[in-house]
């Protein structure tokens, strides 16, 4: 209950004490100019109170150890007072002190009126007293208690002096004091409430930046999720859905009595589990496709058209697949590459899967400051409109159009899907050779 209570620490939202710029910044300019004022003002009424006893005590008198006694005591209030004040305000103590401000700041001030009456010395307590007025009090009621104390000064130090009427400096010194001290109390209440607003305003920013920061994790985290499904898509679901296609023509060319064929078919197996190991591993090292390493985009896509047609042949699936390549090849960065490879295994996938198409054409394109890829296929077709829908499919299957959707949106490309039912499909990529992944 202090005249200038500390203002409280900075906290974070979750109450533990924040450090950082803003609050070296708060603690270096209004927080320090208040923990001046504040020391100052303690320590101007610990001054001015020995000093008043101490002359007391000098004058003699038959009841001056009684008002030595009422000095101890309102020193020992207003100490308990700024200490317990301080130390809730710092969080040492749960006991809030701030619902009998109003008591305390009556029992201080009515110990001074007690002290006053005994002797004029205490007269000069009245300035520190005031700011306690200023600070707990309305600001009409604290003027008016501040004039009524005013008064009682000018009245001490009239009856010290002995003669009929006031002399100047005994109206004029209180006055004075009293108007400085209200300038002072203002002034300080001003700057108390600013610093309040700025601790405000931190702790805002504080929570806004915490929010912010929850926020991108939350969004790092689905794109993540959504990177790792596509990646997963692309990559391992596809080759074990490969797998499985080939171990059901493996084992009826077995039932068959065609151990020739299901030999093949097994060698196909084998060829495509270690090609997903290969990507399943270089998955889990953050690689790109191990189908890229130590050869060109074109090389892939050409290995890949001649996988897709054997594995069609060996589930017994008449499908060509040819590549095409128009304008002269480019060095792409691996973010590109990766990209067309990833939509070209894609499309394929469904083309085998799906379609039941007896052709399917890749064209890779490089047309100046971009680079498209269509994959063509005669197969049964099917309505765009519905496709993306497909990927809500309960057996997990449809991802692939939205996959590949998504890696063209992150590498600011194009993706157009041409098709109807019976007339075949067209899945049409354009990426961007001078982006930001160029």
């Amino acid at each position: 209950m202090p005249a200038t209570p500390p203002p409280p620490p900075l906290t974070t939202a979750a109450g533990v004490p924040a450090k950082g710029p803003l609050n070296a910044l708060e603690n270096a300019s209004s927080a320090a100019i208040l923990r001046i004022l504040r020391v100052t003002l303690h320590t101007g009424f610990a001054i001015l109170l020995a000093v008043a006893l101490v002359r007391m005590l000098m004058a003699g008198g038959p009841l001056r150890w009684v008002w030595a006694g009422a000095a101890v005591v309102l020193a020992a209030v207003y100490l308990a007072g700024t200490v317990l004040e301080k130390r809730h305000a710092e969080g040492r103590v749960a006991f809030n002190p701030r619902r009998y401000g109003l008591l305390w700041l009556a029992l201080v001030t009515a110990l001074w009126v007690f002290l006053l009456a005994g002797s004029a010395d205490f007269a000069w307590l009245a300035f520190p007293i005031f700011f306690l007025h200023l600070h707990l009090l309305p600001r009409r009621a604290a003027l008016l208690t501040i004039a009524l104390m005013t008064l009682a000064v000018i009245a001490s130090q009239w009856a010290v002096s002995g003669m009929p009427v006031p002399h100047a400096a005994a109206v004029v010194g209180p006055l004075l004091g009293a108007i400085f001290s209200v300038i002072t109390g203002l002034a300080y209440a001003a700057l108390y409430r600013e610093a309040e607003n700025q601790r405000r305003a931190a702790d805002e920013l504080r929570r806004t930046r915490e929010e912010l920061a929850r926020s991108q994790h939350e969004a790092g985290m689905l794109a993540e999720r959504e990177r790792l499904a596509r990646e997963i898509h692309d990559t391992l679901a596809q080759g074990l859905s490969s797998i499985v296609l080939l171990g059901r023509a493996a084992g009826q060319s077995l039932a068959d009595g065609d151990t020739v064929t299901a030999s093949s078919r097994l060698e196909l197996v084998q060829q495509t589990a270690a090609d997903n190991l290969a990507e399943a591993r270089s998955f889990v090292r953050g690689l790109s496709s191990p189908q890229l390493e130590g050869t060109s985009l074109v090389e892939a896509l050409r290995r890949l058209c001649a996988a897709t047609e054997t594995g069609a042949a060996a589930s017994g699936l008449p499908l060509r697949c040819r590549l095409e390549v128009d304008g002269e090849a480019r060095d792409m960065p691996q973010p590109l590459r990766v990209a067309l490879l990833r939509a070209a295994q894609a499309s394929l996938a469904n083309v085998r899967e799906h379609a039941r198409a007896a052709n399917a054409v890749v064209t890779l394109a490089f047309l100046g400051t971009g680079v498209t890829i269509d994959i063509y296929d005669d197969g049964t077709g099917f309505d765009p409109s519905t496709a993306d829908g497909a990927a809500h499919a309960p057996d997990g299957s449809g991802f692939g159009l939205r996959s590949v959707r998504e890696r063209v949106a992150a590498l600011n490309g194009s993706l157009t899907v041409e098709s109807a039912p019976g007339e075949g499909t067209v899945v049409g990529i354009r990426l961007p050779l001078d982006g930001p992944h160029a």
